[in-house]
């Protein structure tokens, strides 16, 4: 019987180590793209299933390659999503630990690729009566108005308009590290600097305390439910969750909606790094508009996070017949972005990133032989 039992354990752990070592390319993070990168198809061969954590776990994951951020374990952490971009911090401990001559072999995983997936805006949803009793179907928020909102500088609707009743304004906001909160907080910096810093977390960015009616979530998909059915409710969350062009869903920011047209408008003045430095350089792949100059107030790219080096050759070529294809002129995932209600980047960035990271023999190339001799994220 005890021969028999260790038998057992012996073969259920062969099995797990077996479905692990299957895992492939493992990653996760950001909530915001999660529909996007579970379509089958769009992640494509050799990936296991994209886990939604949250940007701030995803980037954690990648970088210390701790598992457990996502929700997996035994496998190696290949790639992450996030709508928050790499700060300076992130990439220096990153590079001291992982990318420099001191490294012992274990842990000398080579440089990191930092790229724009899509682009996508924050919405802000709500839910508001009017004094007449009928539903507001037409809320229009300048981006000051925004800042006394989220700062909780105003209680109830009627500081905002006095034609709204004195109902509490119900902010709903993220838990913990998302890339949306950072997205709105940029914003809100560059229009209120003393209500609002920038951070993946509300409440690190938010200056002072919450207010009793401000009320923390835990998803897109949560933020979108809360706030357009809570009387009094407001929230703000990519377009994946709601209908961007609904101004009875959706408020209005400086008179606009987060339509696609708008948001095109808004990143239209963004073009991939130009020379050779600024593309050996993952943060000019991550560019950010605080209050860009027209189109809708608050938009950004959602990225990815590669490593350019992987000791597991299969995972290099399947990173880079990703690029390939997601970058790709024609046969690519772009149907499947438009049908998650993000928008796909235009030619200038696709032809960038796949010539710059899906070409192995160039210098950024994924598993370029030169740059990842005996180097590489781990097996």
């Amino acid at each position: 019987m005890f021969k028999r039992t260790m038998i057992a354990a012996s073969m259920a752990v062969a099995a797990l180590a077996s479905a692990q070592s299957m895992a492939a390319v493992v990653g996760g993070g950001a909530t915001l793209p999660q529909g996007l990168y579970t379509t089958p198809g769009v992640l494509g061969a050799g990936f296991d299933t994209y886990t939604g954590v949250g940007s701030g776990k995803g980037k954690s994951a990648f970088l210390n390659n701790v598992a457990a951020d996502i929700n997996k374990s035994g496998v190696t952490v290949d790639f992450a999503g996030s709508d928050s971009v790499l700060s300076v911090a992130e990439l220096s401990a990153y590079n001291a630990a992982h990318n420099s001559a001191g490294n012992d072999a274990a842990n000398k995983w080579g440089p990191l690729i930092q790229i724009p997936s899509a682009a996508t805006s924050v919405t802000v949803p709500y839910k508001l009566t009017g004094t007449d009793g009928n539903a507001v179907t037409d809320l229009n928020l300048t981006s000051a108005q925004l800042c006394s909102i989220f700062s909780g500088a105003a209680t109830k609707w009627s500081d905002i308009n006095s034609n709204y009743p004195a109902t509490d304004i119900k902010v709903f906001y993220r838990s913990g590290s998302s890339g949306t909160s950072e997205i709105l907080s940029r914003h809100l910096n560059s229009i209120c600097p003393s209500q609002f810093g920038v951070s993946s977390t509300f409440t690190t960015a938010q200056v002072g305390a919450e207010p009793a009616t401000f009320t923390a979530v835990a998803s897109s998909s949560a933020m979108a439910t809360a706030a357009n059915s809570t009387e009094g409710g407001i929230g703000y969350v990519g377009p994946e969750d709601v209908d961007a062009t609904n101004n009875a869903k959706v408020a209005r920011v400086n008179g606009l909606l987060p339509t696609v047209g708008n948001v095109v408008t808004a990143l239209s003045s963004v073009t991939p790094p130009a020379n050779a430095a600024d593309r050996a350089d993952p943060t000019k792949w991550a560019p950010v508009l605080p209050n860009p100059a027209s189109g809708y107030a608050m938009v950004a790219y959602t990225n990815l996070i590669f490593g350019q080096c992987y000791q597991d050759a299969t995972d290099g070529s399947s990173v880079r017949d990703f690029l390939t294809r997601h970058y790709g002129l024609t046969a690519n995932n772009d149907a499947a972005i438009t049908a998650m209600k993000l928008i796909p980047l235009n030619n200038a960035w696709k032809n960038a990133v796949r010539l710059q990271f899906a070409n192995q023999s160039g210098a950024l190339g994924v598993n370029n032989t030169s740059v990842c001799n005996a180097q590489g994220r781990p097996l």
